[in-house]
């Protein structure tokens, strides 16, 4: 039995999309398993996400009919196997909450990736939980005179490893233009929700000195602009008086790990497409 794919696609809005994916797959025999579209009346752009199963139709016919497709529609897509784990990049700083949240659920076999190296600006003694093992680990120090030949060693693993996403586990280091550029569309961040209000050293602190009554995090795409590119997901949780800085900061850490795990799942499961600044996000 063939592996399931997965297609998605993006093109103007236009009548007939629909109508030609769908018919392309039932003439090669594939069957539907899951469908979701959306109509951006703003962008005036179609988005769509099918997973289906190719059947007996070999797979390099069905290839070469959604690229006619494409070019009729001018559509930007691809086609990917449903079930293959993708290649990830974790980096990492000394707080490593977030890197054991998605290296546990891994193991569990809730995360359908295959970890290829833990790349951290701080020696592995720093990163505190056991759950490493025998993954590839490299500590890439940086300083400010030394950060272009640091992102270029990252960018050298990215290219040995094949990695086909590279995560920012709370690496608290700022990329340059260059390396955003690099890894467009295909790095992720967490950070907390409270950007642009308190920047800098121990956010929750502040949070907690003006009274803040909701914390939160965001997961999103990385860009030249520091924190601020397409969103993939978030989440809040409400907070009180009561709540000491310290319970704050855990609280932040159990919502970032939380959050950066769901962005990154709907990632490798091919969920997540660009929409300019924006995403669409097609949930299972």
């Amino acid at each position: 039995m063939a592996e399931p794919l997965v297609l998605t696609l993006s093109c103007p809005d236009q009548p007939g999309i629909t109508a030609n994916v769908t018919g392309l797959l039932f003439k090669a025999g594939g069957n539907i398993l899951e469908a979701q579209q959306f109509n951006d009346r703003t962008s005036d752009r179609f988005f769509m996400r099918v997973e289906f199963d190719p059947g007996e139709a070999p797979v390099e016919g069905i290839y070469r009919a959604f690229s006619q497709l494409a070019k009729t529609f001018d559509m930007q897509g691809k086609i990917a196997q449903r079930d293959r784990p993708r290649k990830v990049l974790i980096m990492v700083s000394k707080f490593d909450h977030c890197l054991a949240d998605l290296i546990y659920r891994w193991r569990i076999g809730e995360m359908p990736m295959e970890p290829v190296a833990v790349v951290s600006n701080h020696p592995r003694e720093a990163i505190t939980h056991t759950l490493l093992a025998d993954l590839p680990f490299h500590h890439l120090p940086v300083t400010r005179e030394t950060k272009p030949e640091q992102e270029a060693k990252v960018r050298e693993l990215v290219e040995e490893t094949g990695a086909e996403l590279v995560v920012l586990a709370r690496y608290m280091q700022i990329l340059s233009d260059e390396q955003a550029e690099f890894l467009a569309g295909r790095c992720i961040n967490i950070h907390h929700s409270f950007l642009p209000g308190f920047k800098g050293a121990k956010p929750y602190h502040q949070a907690y000195e003006r009274g803040v009554k909701m914390i939160g995090a965001s997961a999103h795409y990385v860009t030249a602009d520091l924190d601020e590119g397409p969103i993939i997901h978030q989440a809040v949780e409400p907070i009180s008086h009561a709540d000491s800085p310290e319970e704050l900061v855990r609280k932040g850490r159990e919502i970032e790990s939380r959050v950066l795990a769901e962005a990154v799942r709907l990632h490798l499961e091919e969920r997540v497409l660009l929409n300019g600044q924006r995403t669409v996000v097609f949930r299972s």
